[in-house]
């Protein structure tokens, strides 16, 4: 399954355009908020998705009929990138666990890059829908060696992968490797450069949120 937010109707969509433009990306206060603000209109789509129980509440006046989450589900983030969009998550999923994976490119003086994954950090995962944020899909690389990380240390009931930008390259790669993830994106964009950045994408989403990083 994948959720594209570009093709709905939705104010979503203005803070993506913002996120590209390189003038307001200058501020990255608004960067980072923008990342959260679409991670919340992500949390909402998601939300639909999942199992509720019926029960009650009781008001000063009265009882009212509502609904709770069967279960929570748990956060997981790719460092350091990731954290605005988490943080989005976060703000509707309130009473959720969160999971935080430290991966990066290591490039070679030829150019080319292998994926580094140093640490996670992780409450049990075993039975639980877990929703794991990384700003940027871009090779798909580096998702899909975090994912299997988790699989493999616990047995998953539900995948749910969150990205703002994707590449075509990036989801057919995710969706090849992780056949049952379901993929939350906000945009996907056709090409990439000779050093696996998005095109038109909008730039080092890490970089413009917290510096550029040496």
């Amino acid at each position: 399954m994948i959720f594209e937010l570009s093709k709905i109707n939705s104010h979503a969509n203005v803070f993506i355009s913002e996120l590209r433009n390189e003038n307001i990306q200058k501020d990255a206060m608004r960067f980072r908020k923008n990342m959260e603000r679409i991670g919340e209109f992500f949390a909402y789509e998601i939300s639909k998705t999942l199992e509720y129980i019926k029960t009650e509440t009781q008001t000063p006046l009265g009882i009212a009929p509502s609904v709770q989450l069967l279960d929570q589900p748990v956060l997981a983030t790719i460092l350091r990138a990731g954290l605005p969009l988490h943080q989005g998550l976060l703000n509707v999923f309130d009473q959720a666990d969160a999971a935080f994976i430290a991966a990066y490119r290591r490039t070679h003086k030829s150019g080319s890059f292998e994926i580094q994954m140093e640490h996670i950090s992780s409450p049990d995962l075993t039975d639980k829908t877990v929703i794991i944020a990384d700003p940027m899909l871009a090779t798909g690389l580096t998702m899909v060696l975090c994912c299997k990380e988790l699989i493999r240390r616990y047995p998953l009931k539900e995948l749910h992968i969150v990205s703002v930008i994707a590449s075509t390259e990036g989801v057919r790669h995710v969706r090849a490797n992780l056949p049952k993830a379901k993929l939350w994106l906000g945009a996907i964009d056709e090409e990439m450069t000779s050093k696996a950045y998005i095109v038109p994408g909008l730039g080092d989403a890490g970089d413009l949120a917290y510096g550029l990083k040496q």
